[in-house]
């Protein structure tokens, strides 16, 4: 049964994946924003472990339980405490409105599912039909880090973005060796760790996480 419906249900991993997408495009409320970011970790772990039950790439399951604990748990723990030492609830302001930002990220969907095409028509993968969800996932996270003024938005959309590309090496080659994904597992939880220290900093320079305010350093 497994073998059956295995593909139908990795299709529909990535219909939700890519759902989750326009909604964190959409979400100004900052825990709000984390908790899909939370959600989308989620079914990136459900589609990884789905994909190592269908084709027996028993490595996939250690990806899978280290995307569990490292982007499920751990990263947004960090940015629930992030958000409760800095009292941010709202990003109220962005680049472009919120519908304008929906109707170019449906086009960024157009043009992802057309660059797609030829590749998925090569791929001998079961998942072939996901790459073109998982390059529209990939455009609209860095869609959110360019119309979002405040860093916390800037920086889960920039952890968004390595979600959809996990998820494209998933469905073009069946992930990537286990030395390669812990080391980008840890790139990404310093970048995090990092990024939460510079948030810090352009608050305490500028009372304020709009990152227009940097700048003012170029201009000096």
């Amino acid at each position: 049964m497994l073998t059956h419906y295995g593909p139908q249900l990795v299709n529909l991993f990535a219909a939700v994946l890519l759902l989750l997408a326009f909604a964190m495009l959409s979400q100004r409320r900052m825990l709000s924003l984390i908790n899909l970011f939370a959600a989308q970790g989620f079914v990136l772990f459900l589609t990884t472990s789905l994909v190592a039950a269908l084709t027996g790439q028993h490595h996939l399951y250690w990806s899978a339980l280290l995307t569990l604990a490292l982007k499920v748990i751990l990263l947004p723990w960090i940015l629930h405490r992030l958000i409760r030492k800095l009292n941010i609830k709202w990003d109220v302001e962005t680049l472009i409105n919120i519908p304008t930002t929906m109707l170019v990220g449906i086009v960024l969907v157009v043009l992802a599912f057309n660059l797609a095409l030829p590749i998925s028509q090569l791929a001998g993968t079961v998942t072939r039909s996901t790459l073109g969800i998982a390059l529209a996932s990939v455009l609209l996270s860095f869609l959110m880090m360019i119309t979002r003024s405040k860093a916390i938005p800037q920086v889960i959309g920039f952890l968004a973005m390595e979600n959809g590309l996990f998820f494209a090496a998933t469905g073009a080659v069946y992930g990537m060796p286990m030395v390669v994904e812990l080391g980008v597992a840890l790139d990404v939880l310093v970048g995090a760790l990092i990024l939460g220290i510079f948030i810090f900093q352009i608050r305490e320079r500028f009372d304020s996480l709009d990152t227009r305010h940097l700048e003012r350093l170029k201009e000096l």
